[in-house]
Parts: C-alpha cells; structure tokens; sequence
C-alpha cells in the first residue's frame, strides 16, 4: 500500500504556542506537527512504559465508567462487522476504567490475546485534571467562539477503518506508534461505504480492509489510494486533517494512548448536514431523473452558491432565511422543518 501512496507533510520545530492555526484551516490539508506535544508529561511517559503510562492515567480518574470494546484475537484489531454484516465483530459495555486498563496490561506479550480499545472518551468528564498538564496551547481567537471537544483513545493494536468526521482534527500522540491513512472528501466513491446503521464507531465506514484491499470486490479503490496519503507518527506527534477527511486510524504498538481535539468554526444554532443527507434519502433520492436534476439547480443555488446570492435581490425586510443567519432565524427555521417532518 505505501508505495501507493504519499506522506503527509511534515512541520518540525513548532513552539507549544507557535502552532498556525488558521494558516493549517485555510490550506485544508493534513500535516504532522512534529514534537509539538513532546514535553507533555502523558507523552514523556508513553515514551517509557505501557505501565507507568497507564498509572498516570489512572491517577485522574474520576471513577464513572467508561465503555470498554473488546474483539476477539482473530480479527487482528480490527474493530468491524461480522461476515454477513448482520452484526459487528466485538462487544461493548460500561466498565471501570482501571480494571480496563489493567486488563490491557496482562495481555501486553500476548499475541492471541484479544484487542482491547476505549473510544472517544470526554477526558474533562472522565480524567479531570489531566489537561491542567496536558494541553494544546489554544491561542487562536476561533477557539473563544468554538471551544474544543477533547477525547481521549486508550487501547492495544487496534484498527479503525476509513471513516469522516464532520470537525476539525488534531490528534494528538501520546503512547505508542500511529498510522494515519487519508482520502480526501471526493474519494468517497472509490472508498466504498458501509452501511448508514449499525456502524462499528457511530460513523459509515469503508468497506474495504486497507492493508489488504479486494481489488477485484473494490477495484476503485486504486484509485482512492492514488489520491491518498499517509502520516506516521511518535508520541509527543500531532496530527491535523481538516473536517470530512477520510482517515484509517492503525495503532501500532501494544498500548497506544491518543487525546484528540474536534472543533468546527461554524455558530453552534446551526443543524448538522448529516440530517440534510438523512433526510436527502428521503424526500430526493428516488426521485425521477429529470426532477432530480432541477433539485440539484435549487441545491446549488440555494446552499452551495454564495451565501447572499439568493436573497440579494429581495428587500432585506423579506429575505428571511435567505439572509444571513442568526440564532433566531435559526430556531424559527427548525420550529418550521419539525412541524412539517411531524405532518
């Protein structure tokens, strides 16, 4: 695969409060923020032991339990559907996150061992205090407006398939190896999506197995890996990928630990377009050709032209939701579109 694809741009020598922002939103690219995350205690120690990593996490936590996955040792990591896909690979449920941890821990050496992950864990509400030590400096005033997500992923060599997210991303290092593999957004034919529900993680994934495609099953997907590359990382590496970007996540190592940062520069009162898509399948898809076509002219008119195009003509007084939108417009809008879904 690697001889396939490209590496992800490098960027060395970034101070703790040097890293651009803005600069990294506007080129709409991934790129590696080498060491910008060395000197946080978490990676300093992820550098060391699986042990003295995980008894440093354990010293914030906060005791509420955490869903714990687990998959049996013959899917390799993997965290996926069953053959039939009538079902996933693993199973779920709430667990203390000590007992998890040390759990990890006994199977490290293991190689039949089964693979254990904890997934996008809100590390304020379960590891309170750890960002006091461990953070990205925040300098940007975008974040004063869009506060951050900040997550944690604990687990031993797992496997997250091609997946998007609707943020931003920067994904952070702490223990042991990562492999970022990234599609950009339109690449989503040639990376064969799974089903809308159930998903392994909570979003569409591909189909196809990175590290061992079926090109006769998925031949397209030649195609994504021409336009797709890879990040490698060490503890105290960062990662940025802007929001929609595909990402195979591989970590590496037999313990891995990873705090990401998810934000979105768009106002809060606005809806997620995952419901327009939902509600796409809906009311368009199957829609005689022609009809859809002129949807697509409203479509692009209305939504994807620029955003005062469509009321520019009118009197500012009668534009309505065809103005710049606001929190109140925001909220009569869905007040509307619930009393129409609800007819």
């Amino acid at each position: 695969m690697s001889g396939m694809t490209r590496k992800t741009q490098e960027i060395s020598g970034l101070a703790p409060d040097g890293i651009p922002f803005a600069e990294l939103l506007e080129a709409q690219e991934p790129a590696v923020l080498k060491g910008v995350a060395q000197d946080w205690p978490l990676a300093r120690l992820g550098r060391q032991s699986p042990e003295e990593t995980a008894g440093y996490l354990k010293s914030f936590d906060s005791g509420k339990p955490v869903v714990g996955y687990v998959a049996p040792p013959e899917v390799k990591g993997r965290f996926f559907y069953n053959e039939d896909l009538t079902g996933l690979n693993f199973e779920a449920g709430r667990t203390p996150m000590d007992a998890f941890l040390d759990r990890m821990l006994a199977h490290i050496g293991d190689d039949e061992a089964p693979s254990f992950y904890i997934g996008s864990t809100d590390v304020d509400v379960y590891l309170p205090g750890l960002r006091q030590e461990n953070d990205l400096v925040l300098n940007d005033p975008m974040f004063e407006r869009n506060p951050p997500i900040v997550n944690i992923w604990i687990g031993t060599r797992t496997v997250a398939s091609a997946h998007y997210d609707m943020s931003n991303n920067i994904a952070c290092c702490m223990a042991g190896r990562r492999r970022f593999t990234l599609f950009p957004p339109d690449q989503i034919a040639n990376i064969y999506p799974g089903p809308l529900e159930p998903t392994p993680g909570g979003q569409v994934v591909s189909m196809v197995d990175v590290n061992a495609p079926d090109f006769d099953r998925y031949p397209r997907f030649k195609e994504a890996l021409a336009a797709a590359e890879v990040a490698e990382m060490e503890p105290g590496d960062a990662l940025f990928y802007p929001a929609m970007w595909w990402h195979h996540v591989e970590a590496l190592d037999a313990f891995n630990v990873m705090i990401n940062y998810w934000w979105n520069t768009s106002p809060a009162f606005m809806d997620t377009p995952q419901n327009t898509l939902l509600h796409g399948l809906l009311s368009l898809r199957d829609r005689p050709e022609a009809e859809k076509c002129a949807w697509r002219a409203l479509f692009d008119y209305y939504v994807f032209g620029p955003a005062g195009e469509a009321g520019a003509h009118l009197p500012e007084h009668a534009r309505g939701a065809l103005g710049p939108m606001d929190e109140m417009k925001a909220r009569r809008l869905r007040a509307y579109l619930l009393n129409r879904l609800n007819r």
